[in-house]
């Protein structure tokens, strides 16, 4: 049976459309714990971020401390996180270890790209509107924010995708997700399966960056270019 074969074997047979082991299935436990582990990135990192961009100062120690995340390589972080909550009673096949390890993956671009989004408004807009009467909150949320967001959204992009792919590493630590095919696929010798898991998590990938690429673009003030907005900013720090 040659490769396309067996791509075809897979995707004609009735339990890869309905099931516990099912696309929809596998497909629906990626998505759900790609979203929840770069929402509570977002929740953890944004406000501090925001803050520390506002204030402009204390953002390199900050950074660096987030960024220790970036350093550590997913697979250790999933491995250290796996054996941890195992001790702690947590079951094997469960999702925490896996959102564990996202989390810190997600954490760098949002918190890097917030800080340097709100640094890089020029002091002459932030000063201009001070001088109309406006006070640090309003500032910050009339100013700043705004002209700051498609960094924002760039980094949440970066952090999805990267998300999005890493979840594959799941399927190690015996949880779900699309990596479960993947994985299963090289267990039992099935190129059928493992193809159509590899494709299915690299369609994902690319349809979040275009979607958030669109939101991106879309989220640039009237009238302002990539590149117009703090000049260095709009460069990712990622």
């Amino acid at each position: 049976m040659t490769v396309w074969e067996e791509v075809r074997a897979f995707l004609t047979d009735p339990a890869t459309w309905s099931g516990p082991d099912s696309i929809p299935a596998r497909l629906w436990e990626h998505l759900w714990i790609s979203v929840v582990a770069v929402v509570i990135a977002a929740i953890l990192v944004l406000p501090l971020a925001v803050w520390l961009g506002h204030i402009r100062r204390g953002s390199g120690v900050a950074s660096t401390v987030v960024n220790i995340g970036r350093a550590l390589p997913s697979f250790g972080i999933l491995a250290i996180s796996f054996l941890i909550l195992v001790q702690l009673g947590a079951g094997v096949g469960e999702p925490w270890a896996v959102l564990v390890a996202l989390i810190a993956l997600a954490a760098p671009p949002l918190f890097t790209n917030t800080v340097t989004g709100i640094q890089s408004v020029e002091a002459s807009t932030v000063e201009a509107a001070r001088g109309m009467g406006l006070t640090g909150k309003e500032v910050l949320s009339r100013v700043e924010i705004p002209l700051s967001t498609p960094l924002v959204v760039e980094g949440l992009r970066i952090a999805t995708v990267q998300v999005i792919a890493t979840a594959t590493l799941g399927a190690l630590v015996a949880w779900g997700g699309l990596g479960r095919y993947i994985v299963d696929g090289f267990a039992r010798q099935d190129m059928g399966r493992l193809i159509v898991g590899a494709v299915l998590v690299g369609l994902l990938a690319v349809l979040a960056e275009l979607g958030l690429g669109a939101l991106q673009r879309a989220s640039a003030p009237k009238g302002a270019r990539r590149g117009d907005i703090g000049n260095p900013a709009q460069r990712s720090t990622v």
